[in-house]
């Protein structure tokens, strides 16, 4: 795909629940472009629609309506096993309880999505230690989640998230169930790996201070876009 295209556009995204008789909307007609290489994060009150923006902006969820295109690809054309590839191929997903197997080995684990891709069983061993190396855990390779802590748990996740080298990585509140400064080197290392591997990011949070390390805020407010703070 033309590295001329922006990672992501989203065009007048709407999202209502139905619940019972009552139409709940989550997304109002949100708009706004990522370009690749970028650090951005979404900020905003309970409820403001921060995880249903990210859901739309990873095929987990269809919007009401409005577009989403990543890497070049209009997502909301794409049928069920169209949308399964492209989570695959195109997505890299970083959430708050980790989602490790821990009856796997931590190495396992990162190799996951290169094996539902198809990758070769050397490659994706070779690829997947390397992305251990490059969050500090490669020692840590044939531990089980369940031995480590929540800090390297979420680790794991991020090397996870990039052994499809993945056009845009999504982070999910990633600090939610660490402390401070675990919660730090996280933030520090996500923003490593996006200076350094060029890594597109998108990270819902509800810290402020982490929100200020990355390029963008996007604080949302009642399903809308209240203010957008270009940092860098």
């Amino acid at each position: 795909m033309s590295k001329d295209l922006p990672a992501i556009e989203v065009v007048d995204l709407g999202k209502v629940y139905a619940m019972g008789s009552v139409r709940v909307p989550a997304l109002r007609g949100v708009t706004f472009t990522v370009e690749r290489g970028r650090f951005v994060s979404i900020v905003g009150p309970s409820g403001c629609g921060k995880s249903t923006l990210l859901n739309m902006i990873g095929a987990l969820d269809r919007p009401t309506r409005g577009r989403v295109v990543v890497d070049g690809v209009d997502i909301t054309k794409l049928n069920d096993r169209g949308l399964a590839r492209f989570r695959n191929l195109k997505v890299g997903f970083i959430f708050q309880t980790y989602n490790l197997i821990n009856r796997t080995t931590v190495l396992k684990n990162v190799e996951l999505p290169a094996i539902v891709k198809g990758i070769p069983s050397k490659v994706r061993r070779l690829k997947a230690l390397k992305l251990l190396r490059l969050v500090g855990l490669e020692e840590k390779a044939d531990r089980k989640p369940t031995e480590m802590s929540g800090g390297e748990q979420q680790r794991v996740a991020i090397a996870r998230a990039l052994i499809n080298d993945p056009a845009i990585v999504l982070a999910d509140e990633p600090t939610g169930n660490l402390d401070s400064k675990t919660g730090e080197e996280i933030i520090s290392l996500l923003g490593r790996i996006n200076r350094e591997n060029g890594a597109t990011i998108i990270m819902v949070t509800h810290n402020l201070e982490l929100a200020n390390r990355t390029n963008r805020i996007i604080r949302l407010r009642d399903g809308l876009i209240e203010k957008v703070i270009e940092l860098s």
